[in-house]
């Protein structure tokens, strides 16, 4: 009975997925785990050095203003998007690149830093082109991350550009990732950040020297810490992904077992059925 073949095959086939969809999901989780360890190591380091500056820098004028004009002002900007290098891993990348064309629309004129060869694909054929720095999401590392962090940083030192955004993926539970977009530069630490005490610092050799040496290095800690926050995410996405992937096909292998048994039932009935009607073949 070729039905019953077809079953077979097909049940064979869902068997073979479901085999890998299981390990791809395993290694996502395996990623993950490292992911949000490196994240959540960076975090604390990252809020200290931002808190130090903003205490270096309460009262200045600087601060305020970029927040005011945020997400969009004047002048040339840059728009740095953050996705993945690979896929099945749900709306992951969907959902940043949608959100970083309504970025882009409404800067006018822009260069756009698209780290991530999914993301930088789709946002080339909507006519953004970029560089390639896939690389910075296939192996995430800090001196990667300082490299195209002075690189941007550089230009907007030279007035090249006004404004400098981030979109990316942030990790908020292994269920749960949202796209933000963040002003970079002018940086403008969290206000949460600021320590009550205004001479809660002893400051040597002075506020203006501390603050040339302390500055870029938050500017590039903060440039790591999205990578790695947009790696979690995607790591989670994909485990997510795969987990439903996953159920999919157990759920499909079920319905597929059952109609073959009962397949084979109605077959066995009515070989059954012929032969006490003395039928022969």
């Amino acid at each position: 009975m070729s039905s019953l073949r077809e079953i077979k095959d097909r049940i064979g086939s869902v068997k073979s997925t479901l085999k890998i969809t299981s390990a791809m999901k395993l290694v996502a989780s395996s990623k993950l785990r490292k992911a949000q360890k490196a994240i959540e190591t960076l975090r604390p380091y990252e809020e200290t050095l931002c808190g130090i500056l903003s205490s270096l820098t309460s009262g200045s004028a600087s601060g305020s203003a970029a927040a005011e004009t945020f997400p969009f002002d004047g002048g040339k900007k840059a728009v740095v998007v953050i996705s993945s290098n690979s896929s099945l891993c749900g709306g992951f990348n969907g959902n940043v690149v949608k959100k970083a064309l309504e970025v882009l629309k409404g800067c006018g004129d822009v260069d756009l830093f698209a780290i991530g060869k999914r993301g930088a694909d789709a946002l080339r054929k909507a006519g953004y082109p970029s560089d390639d720095w896939s690389e910075l999401v296939a192996k995430p590392s800090y001196a990667l991350s300082e490299k195209l962090a002075k690189k941007i940083a550089g230009r907007f030192s030279d007035g090249e550009y006004s404004q400098v955004i981030l979109v990316y993926n942030h990790f908020v539970t292994t269920a749960h990732q949202e796209v933000v977009i963040e002003q970079y530069l002018p940086f403008a630490a969290p206000v949460a950040a600021v320590p009550e005490a205004p001479d809660f610092y002893i400051i040597e050799p002075g506020r203006e020297e501390v603050l040339e040496e302390l500055l870029p290095k938050v500017v590039a800690l903060k440039f790591h810490a999205a990578i790695l926050d947009s790696a979690a995410a995607e790591h989670a996405a994909r485990t997510v992904a795969m987990q439903t992937a996953t159920d999919n096909a157990q759920d499909l292998l079920d319905e597929l077992t059952l109609e073959y048994n009962k397949g084979r039932q109605q077959k066995i009935t009515s070989e059954i059925l012929d032969l006490l009607g003395g039928k022969t073949e």
